[in-house]
This record gives C-alpha cells, structure tokens and sequence, in this order.
C-alpha cells in the first residue's frame, strides 16, 4: 500500500472507532436485507461455517448466528467487536459466534478451503484500492471450499455521492468522513473471474437512499 493508502486507512480505521464509540449499535438489531438473503443462499448451498467481512457491531453476524450458522465475524474496529461479543452473550449464540480483529489489506488468517461461505455488507466499497479490492476476492477464494458462495454488497457509480466529496482517486470519495470506492460494473465482473457469477442484484437502503449492488457468486466444486 502506498504511503497516502496507508494513512487513508488509518484515518478511516479511527473513524470507525470513533463513530462505534458515539453511537454504540448504529444500525440497529435487525438484520440487514442482504443478510437474510445470503442466509438463505448459504442455507440452500448446505453452508455451515460463514465468514463474515466487516461484521461491525454485528447485526448480520448475530442474525446469521441465529440462523444456525457457525460465524467467524472480523472487523478492524475493536471498539465494534466487543459491542458484537456483548451482544452474542446476551442473545445466547456467543458459542456460534468468533470475533477476530483484521484488516482486510493483511491476508485472512485461516487455513485454505476451511470455510463454506463469505458474507461482506458494503466492506468491498469502503477505503480500498482496486489492487487491494482484487487481493482481497483471492483470498477469499482461498479460504473457500469447492463450491462455496460469496454474498457481497458495494454502493456503485449510480450512487448519489458518487462524485461528491473529496476524490481521493480510483474510484474513492470522502464525505462526511466516510470514504467510499463506488463500484462500476466491469469492477464487479472482474471480481467475478473465474467464479459462476449468479445475480447482480440493484437495491437501495437507508435515508440519502444508498444504491447498492448485491452479488452473489460461486466457487466451482
């Protein structure tokens, strides 16, 4: 990463720690949209053990904890984490649930093919480089076994920040102090190389609304 990559991420990092301090359970309890459905994906796919990118204070992880699901949940926030343990103690799934502190420029610690599925809620669209976007898919598929399913969600150039902010190149906009990589669909393709790419699904959430793309796509067996 370069020197101005690494500071971005540094002030992003503390951001974050920041906001999950101020604001402890930001986005509520429920799960979010994407999460439901990729439970049900996981579900018909035979899914077990899920992985999940950017888990937070853990809305999806616990959701998909409730599910049945064991849940290895990273974030590089620890501030979000410990809001994410509490929380899996409360509920009664903390024996479903592993938190681990990683960013996710740094390789994944786990071992090759050692999990089913990977769930990632808007953590692809946030202050990485298109290398990085494209070191982090490789590992992902690493830790995939055979026919294993990545579930993502990205904001995308359609979004109505895109543009707006502060550009900070390839493709990345700060506003309000959250920096953003907004995603084009020859990025998602690109991702998608060597996978069975199975939706791109457009939706919206939140108040601005947020346009996302949700995609699914599968390892082949």
């Amino acid at each position: 990463m370069s020197d101005n990559g690494q500071d971005m991420a540094d002030v992003q990092r503390e951001h974050w720690q920041h906001t999950y301090t101020a604001h402890p359970g930001m986005y509520g309890t429920e799960p979010s949209a994407p999460a439901v459905h990729a439970a049900a994906v996981f579900r018909a796919a035979g899914a077990r053990d899920v992985l999940e990118l950017g888990a937070g204070h853990g809305r999806d992880a616990l959701y998909l904890a409730r599910e049945g699901f064991t849940v290895r949940a990273t974030d590089f926030s620890t501030t979000g984490l410990e809001q994410l343990r509490e929380a899996a103690r409360r509920l009664g799934v903390a024996e479903r649930v592993t938190t681990v502190v990683h960013d996710v420029r740094e390789p994944l610690r786990l071992p090759d093919a050692s999990v089913d599925a990977v769930f990632a809620h808007m953590l692809l669209c946030m202050a990485l480089s298109t290398k990085e976007i494209h070191a982090l898919l490789a590992e992902v598929r690493r830790v995939l076994r055979p026919g294993g399913v990545l579930v993502y969600t990205v904001r995308h150039t359609g979004d109505a920040h895109y543009g707006a902010g502060t550009a900070r190149g390839d493709g990345i906009f700060e506003h309000g102090g959250f920096a953003v990589h907004f995603f084009d669909r020859a990025l998602v393709d690109a991702l998608a190389e060597g996978w069975t790419l199975e939706e791109v699904h457009s939706f919206e959430e939140g108040e601005l609304p947020r346009r996302l793309w949700r995609v699914t796509q599968r390892l082949p067996d």
